[in-house]
């Protein structure tokens, strides 16, 4: 016990002692000390001439049961320290080699706005990115990449403990002049995830190609919004994912121009001899998520958009709640091969109407003939259902046949209208006590269908119904 408190008191102390540097690249000098005053001129040069202290493999290649030693020891900045970026071009940023005993944080100073054109971080451990701004536009010449990258290396090592906090990134500012052309070949990769417990969010992805990717396990993708791809949305296929309360939206470029078929969320499996869908992708969870195809359902280069993709399991141990999805195809929120899984209070919704579509509420085989199997399928509104598997349970959930009269404004305010079918309609059991907006669930005698819970005490607004 008295061991532990003195390493309480210890760390406490060190966070007490945290330090502040700052790197000015248009004011800054090689030679200063990293104070406000005599700030450091170039952010990649505080790593490469070895300004921090922090930890790395002693040997390569990595060798997982390996101890981190040493690194720099004495170097000026320090674990629990913060790196602030002054207005300027900070250009390309690699954290590499770098294991921290607690976070490190690079942030935009108050104030400031510093350009950084991509940012990866490769083989390293407790780093914080915090209020920047990334965008391959900033340099000279603006060339597709993915702005920011968390990646294990197969010599160096892995990634992990790395979060992302309200970022940036948009490939261009503006992409309304942008042709088909520029959607394939020009947009930039927003966010990939490849190490283990990466935090990303409150984050803005704009006018990308994919927008943000999970490989890596246990990883918190929230409260982000990616608007403006010509890929897929988010992609999520590392195992205990949980993606919460993003919007994604804005789908441009059709199957007949792309051939990548668009997705708002997309997940595959892939087993140990490598293959597409022989494996298991498990203890996901997708809460709370809006996926809309276009906002402007007359933009000659919208897509058709793929609302939750999941075509090769296995999937196992999800949980599907309180999304809306609002588009134009057959996919609403399609699984082929789930398994031990929820898909509870989802609304999905036609964008227009004819073909595609409408879209559905999906449980399939996998595409090997394995069957889905012990799958809830409760409270939801959705224009169809296709529930095809062993022990899929199939209760509370209502067909769209006239979403006029279920919905304030149709298709894309979807709260529940005064008086609506789905009103108090749904079951108690596996219902999320919140809804998309996190109000608690029930308002009233019961649980509502879909995504929204209508709240008891509306107000009303310039004549209508709002919550």
């Amino acid at each position: 016990m008295r061991l532990a408190c003195i390493v309480l008191l210890l760390v406490v102390a060190r966070a007490a002692m945290a330090n502040e540097f700052y790197i000015d690249p248009d004011h800054g000098s090689d030679a200063g000390d990293g104070s406000a005053a005599h700030p450091w001129r170039a952010l990649q040069s505080v790593f490469d001439d070895g300004l921090i202290e922090t930890r790395d493999w002693p040997s390569y290649p990595y060798v997982p049961g390996m101890q981190l030693v040493p690194v720099n020891p004495g170097a000026p900045v320090r674990a629990g320290d913060t790196l602030w970026l002054r207005s300027g071009y900070h250009g390309d940023l690699v954290i590499a080699d770098a294991y921290n005993t607690a976070p490190i944080t690079i942030a935009a100073q108050p104030g400031q706005s510093p350009r950084i054109r991509s940012l990866l971080v490769r083989s390293a451990q407790n780093w914080i990115l915090r209020g920047l701004t990334v965008s391959p536009s900033y340099a000279a010449a603006n060339q597709a990449v993915t702005m920011l990258s968390v990646e294990n290396h197969g010599w160096t090592g892995p990634s992990f403990d790395v979060e992302v906090d309200h970022c940036t990134l948009f490939s261009v500012a503006d992409a309304s002049a942008w042709s088909a052309d520029e959607w394939i070949n020009l947009a930039s990769d927003g966010i990939y995830v490849g190490g283990d417990r990466v935090d990303v969010h409150d984050c803005s992805v704009r006018n990308v190609r994919f927008g943000i990717g999970v490989d890596g396990g246990d990883a918190r993708i929230r409260r982000n919004v990616v608007d403006g791809f010509s890929a897929d949305g988010l992609r999520g296929l590392g195992d205990n994912g949980l993606f919460e309360y993003n919007t994604v939206k804005n789908d441009y470029i059709g199957d007949d121009l792309d051939e990548n078929h668009d997705d708002g969320f997309q997940s595959w499996s892939i087993g140990s001899d490598g293959e597409v869908g022989t494996g298991v992708v498990s203890g996901v969870t997708l809460r709370g998520n809006l996926f809309v195809n276009a906002e402007n359902p007359a933009n000659p280069l919208r897509g058709t958009l793929q609302g939750i993709g999941c075509f090769d399991g296995l999937f196992a141990n999800w949980v599907v709640e309180n999304n809306v999805v609002i588009t134009d195809h057959w996919h609403g929120i399609s699984f082929y091969g789930l398994r031990d899984s929820r898909i509870v209070n989802n609304t999905v919704i036609d964008l227009a109407d004819g073909q595609p579509g409408p879209p559905w509420i999906g449980v399939f085989p996998h595409k090997d003939g394995r069957h889905s199997q012990n799958v809830v399928v409760r409270n939801n509104l959705a224009t169809d259902y296709t529930l095809d598997g062993d022990n899929v349970v199939d209760d509370h959930n209502l067909v769209i046949e006239d979403a006029a009269l279920l919905f304030v404004a149709p298709p894309f305010d979807l709260h529940l209208r005064a008086g609506a079918a789905a009103l108090d309609g749904g079951s108690p059991t596996l219902a999320p006590p919140l809804d998309i907006e996190q109000r608690v669930r029930p308002q009233g005698a019961g649980f509502d269908l879909g995504a929204y819970e209508r709240p008891v005490d509306l107000i009303f607004r310039n004549g209508y119904e709002a919550p």
